[in-house]
């Protein structure tokens, strides 16, 4: 589901800087239309909460994020486990995303320092959300998949929001963190709007590949070339794989 990696320089950042927004997967069946649902009912409710806060509505919505990645890799491990099967390399791929999902969320903590209410609404925003996707990854990891693929196409927009409320001078281009600079291998220069280009870049990558896992389990064949390229910072994973 990834393409070959690209090299952390300039070149690899300005192809992540391509992301585009506009990519959506159209709904086929309920399962589609009921992800699809779902996922414009929580944006209905970020929007509502956190209107154009962006720095903040990231640290809730990166810790759900986080999430769904671990709870695939952990079920699809035990059924590879229990059917005696090979996993395709969906495990080390969904354990990646839940790596740089938190790794999201450990970035805008530092850029926007919640408040101890919203580190409680992270809280339970957290167990709720892992109980009800780990139950539906259960019934259907078809439909939890193209979940996941429509909450990144929702990420992808709001972080191209966020860009132009920068861009703009709503929202101060301050300096990258330190912990950004180290994980995505950006400049020492680097700000703000680097870093949610990348951010950007992460989250259209997890999109297409969420929609294609989906689709290849409903029976549907994948092109692999359609995904957004394989993050730089992740190519030490893929080299060890």
């Amino acid at each position: 589901m990834v393409n070959s990696i690209l090299a952390p320089d300039s070149q690899a950042l300005e192809e992540e800087r391509k992301a585009e927004p506009a990519i959506h997967h159209a709904p086929h069946g309920f399962s589609d239309r009921f992800a699809l649902g779902f996922t414009k009912l929580l944006r209905f409710s970020a929007d509502t909460f956190f209107a154009k806060r962006y720095g903040h509505r990231a640290i809730v919505l990166e810790t759900v994020a986080a999430v769904p990645g671990m709870v695939g890799a952990t079920i699809q491990h035990l059924t590879c486990l229990r059917r005696m099967k090979d996993d395709d390399g969906w495990i080390r791929t969904l354990m990646e995303e839940a790596e740089n999902e938190r790794m999201h969320l450990m970035t805008f903590i530092e850029v926007a320092k919640p408040t101890y209410f919203e580190r409680l609404v992270i809280q339970l925003a957290q167990g709720i959300f892992y109980i009800i996707f780990f139950l539906l990854y259960l019934v259907s990891s078809r439909t939890a998949h193209r979940l996941v693929g429509y909450f990144e196409e929702e990420a992808v927009i709001s972080y191209t929001l966020y860009l132009k409320e920068i861009d703009e001078g709503r929202s101060p281009n301050v300096p990258a963190p330190a912990i950004a600079i180290h994980y995505w291998k950006l400049p020492a220069d680097a700000t703000l709007r680097d870093v949610v280009l990348v951010v950007r870049a992460d989250e259209a990558h997890h999109r297409d590949v969420n929609h294609g896992f989906a689709s290849s389990l409903g029976g549907t064949p994948v092109e692999r070339s359609a995904a957004s390229p394989y993050p730089p910072h992740a190519a030490e994973i893929r080299m060890g794989a």
